[in-house]
């Protein structure tokens, strides 16, 4: 009989300057925001219908901004399971739509070898190449 063994927990030490995050493929059909904004408490048609978005002035349906945040975090869980997020600072720079195909990316961009403390360039990339959040967050291993 075989065992399945838990991904190995990601080391400080193991963590390089410039190393890109697997890429994420992010799900953000009207279905999984309907189920993100009830849990949320933020039912508001701008995140939930399309057509109400927009007689809103908005292009569409909009991901809600704590989503997002959550979706970077999830990023970094990615790669690194065992890791503690101290913070994240994210730029809202347009609208993330619903029912897009995001691509959730980040680069380590500093290393604190005395704070233990490794600085991460995140970002939400639509399927045109433009990246309508982006953010920075702070963890340690």
């Amino acid at each position: 009989m075989s065992q399945t063994s838990a991904p190995s927990e990601k080391q400080f030490e193991d963590v390089e300057f410039g190393e890109d995050l697997p890429e994420v493929d992010v799900d953000v059909s009207l279905a999984n925001v309907k189920v993100f904004a009830k849990a949320a408490m933020m039912e508001a048609p701008r995140f939930t219908d399309h057509d109400e978005a927009r007689k809103a002035g908005l292009p569409g349906a909009i991901v809600p901004g704590i989503m997002s945040q959550g979706i970077l975090v999830a990023a970094i869980h990615a790669w690194a399971p065992n890791a503690e997020v101290l913070n994240v600072d994210t730029i809202f720079r347009a609208p993330l739509l619903v029912d897009s195909k995001p691509v959730a990316s980040g680069v380590v961009t500093d290393i604190d070898e005395d704070a233990k403390v490794i600085e991460i360039d995140l970002t939400l990339r639509n399927e045109k190449g433009e990246t309508p959040v982006v953010g920075t967050a702070k963890v340690t291993l």
